[in-house]
């Protein structure tokens, strides 16, 4: 029996992209013995359906599996390497620096709120009063 193919599934040239940038096994430890392409698909079902992980498909690996991957690499950034990998060989391929020279930033992209937001401004907006009134009395 075939395995059941999913629109998030990696295509044979999207995993030979990834396949040398997932994390070899650990020594010393046991075996690995989930196939990573596999782990991968099921990764990407979760994040492209938002189903959870506990109604992953059966004919992925056991969600505890996957789960345990995708968080592991959450943690020691592997996802942000493998961004980063991704995105310099696509700039290379283009012609393009790999690290890009310049960035866009908006309203949206940087939020004021982590600075104090309105509590910043009005304190600001508090100062600029008391040195315009204390100016204007002299």
């Amino acid at each position: 029996m075939s395995k059941k193919r999913y629109t998030s599934d990696l295509t044979d040239g999207e995993w030979a992209l990834l396949e040398a940038l997932i994390p070899a096994a650990k020594r010393g430890g046991r075996p690995r013995t989930a196939n990573m392409r596999e782990v991968c698909n099921a990764i990407f079902y979760v994040l492209k359906t938002g189903c959870q992980w506990g109604n992953l498909p059966t004919d992925f690996p056991p969600y505890s599996t996957v789960f345990d991957y995708y968080n592991q690499w959450r943690k020691e950034k592997v996802w942000q390497r493998l961004n980063d990998t991704l995105r310099q060989q696509v700039r290379v391929a283009e012609g393009r620096n790999a690290q890009p020279s310049a960035a866009a930033l908006d309203s949206q992209s940087v939020k004021t709120t982590e600075k104090g937001g309105s509590a910043a401004m009005t304190a600001a907006n508090k100062s600029r009063a008391a040195s315009v009134s204390s100016s204007s009395t002299r």
